[in-house]
């Protein structure tokens, strides 16, 4: 239960982390810091998503026979699709087109914050999906690998800490209310991991549909938001050999210690 409750949590302090920036830094976060955070998260995100979600999603479907991939395939594409429906319905801010002055640059954070916390959710969801498996029992899921993929989602969350509380610190905010925006943010993924525990419970049979399920939302968030802003400018370059140290070190501790 403590690697439960520390798994479900670390997302959660990855965001508090980065909006404790606003009390160290003026500025932005470092572009290649960026870039490198972005890349490992992504790295260890993709390899999650095959190891610890896919894999044992079609592992657990093996009297299905040939056709075992087909919860897996299902899950997979509701992930995605659900991912790309809340970003229809949300602002999906990547920078820039909007006019200046302190009004344009309130409602840019505000937009964000809300933006920011609404993906969290299913972030938290996948992590509650995969502690929910634990807790069932299913060998196919590793105490190491679910650590993994937390672990990924806090690296993520790190930036998006920091560019909630830094903007909020720039429009007047005292540094301590600042970093209390940023890091309220992500308070709602232990909140969803929590929740999806708790009902992932009353629907074993459909486990392997929900962690494909969190794959899909997981992949959408890679190629979406973090391989563009690791790609994206100068120093891609980082991002990318960052992203193959996160997919090895998953690689490790999904494989090798699981």
């Amino acid at each position: 239960m403590t690697d439960v409750i520390r798994g479900i949590m670390l997302p959660f302090l990855g965001t508090a982390a980065g909006a404790a920036c606003v009390f160290f830094l003026r500025g932005a976060l470092n572009e290649k810091v960026h870039k490198a955070l972005n890349g490992f998260a992504a790295g260890v995100m993709v390899a999650a998503s095959i190891w610890s979600l896919l894999i044992p999603a079609m592992n657990q479907s093996e009297h299905m026979g040939k056709m075992a991939f087909i919860p897996a395939v299902v899950g997979f594409w509701l992930g995605i699709l659900f991912l790309l429906a809340l970003d229809h319905l949300i602002p999906h801010l990547h920078g820039g087109g909007e006019a200046e002055g302190p009004q344009s640059e309130m409602k840019k954070t505000s937009l964000l914050l809300f933006a920011v916390t609404l993906h969290n959710i299913p972030e938290g969801m996948a992590a509650g999906v995969v502690y929910a498996g634990l807790l069932s029992g299913n060998t196919e899921i590793t105490v190491a690998g679910a650590l993994a993929l937390s672990l990924g989602l806090a690296i993520q969350n790190f930036p998006e800490g920091a560019i909630i509380s830094m903007p909020l610190r720039s429009e007047g905010w005292s540094k301590g209310k600042a970093f209390a925006g940023g890091a309220l943010s992500g308070i709602v993924e232990p909140l969803g991991a929590l929740l999806t525990i708790m009902a992932a419970g009353l629907f074993v049979p459909l486990l392997p549909y929900l962690l494909s399920f969190s794959a899909g939302a997981m992949i959408y968030v890679v190629v979406e938001d973090l391989i563009p802003e690791m790609s994206h400018g100068k120093h891609s370059n980082i991002g990318t050999v960052f992203f193959a140290v996160g997919f090895s070190m998953m690689m490790v501790l999904d494989v090798a210690l699981g």
